[in-house]
């Protein structure tokens, strides 16, 4: 007999939905919305609908794989854990633990899959990767400005008199934010959408801008010289909460609004536009992450913050400049579940640069890579150099569902469950504050197990195994320790699903900031002033590239896959799209549908040709996550250098060519 039970989605994703999950049998029949959700309210994405098809599909892997002479052979979980055990403890006595690299992303925010840096921590410490591919310069970048990244809660956009939707198409990525766009419009709101495309979220803007890509920053210094010049600035705000002032006029100063204008390709009258709305306050700002995936990108958002604060729109009802959420997951007592204290060795790769760093490291070189929560040869940069390292080394170890690009190579797979086969927590810190319980639902099929079963099994055989020694229950209730006195056990979350976590909804509304200084700094303290940067591939910085790679790539979000986890369930094989701005088709007498080439030093992929109405001139777009047997990766074409503060992707700051195949 069906019944309908409550989960969530383990998606690394803006929403964190809640969901109504149909079984019957021991199987998943169907993912629906939970209406009851306080944020998500029954409504959910194709993403998140296509975890039936992923847990049920008949390629995932259901028995641990051993590469012998080029092929895979399927073994007993003992004999694959006996062997990699084997690998670890030989590769610690003989070079130390930091010849081991543990890869890993966020493809599930399951608070459990931290147990991995636990195991990693109790081993005695590896080569762990630092920064991030999707959000790290920002989240750096507000860190030197506000102390943290912190947002308003989803309501308090109701208050907002304007919101400036920058970078960030939330029709496609934050479904639940879009609907409170349309509230708020409906509430006379005025929206105004930043682009460099014109997307499904700038159909419902009051005004659409389009600015050239990588030229964000230099946009937000623009509309705060004319904030200053028109005196509409904040002098209370700036004068008792803020650091670095004088530097931001300096700056403005430095450029003439027509200079601003020529680099943004923004008109004059649109600049002088957005400082009136910027300084009606209450003013939001939801910036998106592809504005800080250039060399430049921390100092983007930085220059962004910057107009936030000298418009008086931090810290008040309405306003605020909402990038990510980081006091979500402060709720949580990680740092119970990682050990972080048992290491005795340490070294860090950036996850941009993990390729190289695998193919140059000494003292001791990297002889085994565990790869988890992730497929990086189709989502690193420069992936042919990602597949060439990860190549490299005598064992690849992959914990996987499905046999990814990354799969191929290793040696040894582990097929590992899906969230409705495993019970964990799930948040988001990127958009609402509430945590979800998502509990088992259905057993494992075929031989696969969680990771925290693995990690344990791996544990016992290398001696440490009563770091593991706690049931499933006890280890959410370690995370959930901080939250008891406020009412939020694991007993209380399992009654009712979803709890609202205890942050603060308008963030630095008492003005006091975690900067050195206690203040909003302009400058930040020893780290420095603002700039204004432009991206390393440009006709700005970079005349002679530009001009053989004269258009930009971006390389956004995909529609209907959680980055790269979907592509291969699809019922119809995706094929890779080339999309571009109309200028480009008619320089080159394109159509839609005919079969191009996209290249530049780094590599080429073909595809098929769409126009993209709107788009800012010389834009293409190639969704991101494609793998290789469709078409993919577009990252054979992007940069492993890292953002201007070192911590995020330059995967936006990238020219490349183009040309019809004949």
């Amino acid at each position: 007999m069906a019944e309908i039970l409550k989960s969530a989605c383990p998606l690394n994703c803006w929403d964190s939905c809640g969901f109504h999950v149909t079984v019957e049998n021991d199987k998943i029949i169907k993912v629906e919305g939970d209406p009851s959700h306080p944020i998500t309210k029954g409504k959910i994405c194709g993403r998140g609908r296509m975890l039936e098809t992923r847990t049920n599909s008949p390629e995932r892997l259901l028995h641990p794989l051993k590469k012998v002479n080029g092929e895979f052979k399927p073994i007993t979980w003992n004999q694959a854990l006996d062997e990699i055990a084997f690998n670890l403890k030989e590769i610690k006595d003989l070079y130390g633990s930091t010849a081991v690299l543990h890869s890993h992303d966020y493809a599930n925010n399951g608070i459990l899959k931290n147990l991995d840096q636990r195991f990693f921590n109790g081993y005695g410490g590896v080569t762990e990767i630092y920064g991030s591919l999707c959000w790290g310069a920002g989240i750096e970048a507000q860190k030197w400005d506000f102390g943290d990244a912190y947002g308003h809660a989803p309501d308090d956009v109701l208050a907002s008199k304007n919101i400036v939707v920058w970078g960030r198409n939330v029709a496609r990525t934050n479904m639940h934010f879009y609907e409170k766009l349309l509230e708020a419009r409906k509430n006379g709101a005025n929206i105004i959408v930043i682009d460099p495309l014109f997307n499904a979220t700038a159909k419902i803007a009051d005004k659409y801008i389009s600015v050239k890509p990588g030229m964000d920053g230099i946009l937000a210094a623009g509309i705060m010289k004319e904030v200053l010049r028109l005196g509409l600035e904040d002098r209370e705000f700036i004068k008792l909460h803020t650091q670095g002032f004088h530097d931001v006029e300096k700056l403005v100063d430095s450029l003439t609004i027509e200079k601003i204008s020529e680099m943004t390709e923004v008109s004059i009258e649109n600049i002088q536009m957005l400082a009136k709305v910027f300084a009606d306050r209450p003013t939001s700002t939801y910036m998106g992450l592809g504005l800080q995936r250039y060399k430049n990108g921390g100092n983007t958002i930085r220059l962004i913050d910057a107009l936030v604060a000298v418009s008086g729109n931090i810290g008040i009802h309405g306003g605020g400049a909402n990038y990510a959420n980081l006091q979500v997951g402060q709720s949580f007592d990680i740092g119970n579940l990682t050990l972080s204290g048992r290491k005795t060795s340490h070294r860090q790769f950036s996850i941009m640069k993990q390729a190289e760093e695998v193919l140059a490291a000494v003292n001791p070189e990297i002889k085994m890579i565990i790869v988890t929560c992730g497929n990086p040869l189709t989502q690193l940069p420069d992936s042919s150099v990602v597949e060439k390292a990860f190549s490299s080394i005598s064992t690849l170890v992959v914990v996987d569902q499905f046999m990814t690009d990354t799969a191929r190579l290793a040696d040894y797979i582990l097929p590992t469950t899906t969230s409705f086969e495993e019970e964990d927590l799930y948040y988001s810190s990127m958009y609402h504050h509430y945590v979800n319980y998502g509990p088992k639902l259905v057993p494992a099929p075929g031989e696969a197990k969680s990771d925290l079963w693995i990690w344990t099994q791996l544990a016992e055989r290398l001696g440490f195994g009563d770091d593991f020694t706690f049931s499933r229950n006890q280890w959410l209730e370690m995370t959930l320790q901080s939250l008891a006195d406020k009412g939020i056990t694991l007993d209380t979350l399992k009654e009712r699903k979803t709890l609202e976590l205890p942050v603060k909804p308008i963030p630095w509304s008492d003005f006091q900031f975690k900067t050195p200084s206690g203040k909003f700094e302009f400058t930040a303290t020893y780290k420095g002033e603002l700039t204004l940067a432009v991206p390393d591939e440009s006709k700005w910085s970079n005349p002679e590239l530009a001009q053989d790679f004269p258009y930009n790539l971006l390389t956004i979000h995909p529609l209907r896959s959680n980055h790269s986890q979907h592509y291969h369930l699809f019922p119809k094989a995706p094929q890779l799209k080339v999309e571009v701005a109309e200028n480009i088709a008619a320089d080159k007498q394109l159509k839609d549908g005919d079969l191009v080439r996209v290249w530049n030093k780094r590599g080429e992929v073909r595809g098929s040709l769409s126009i993209l109405p709107k788009a800012h001139p010389n834009t293409i777009n190639i969704d991101e996550g494609i793998w290789k047997q469709f078409g993919g990766s577009v990252n054979s074409l992007t940069s492993s250098r890292e953002s201007d503060n070192g911590l995020g992707s330059t995967l936006y700051d990238c020219l490349v060519n183009l040309e019809k195949i004949t």
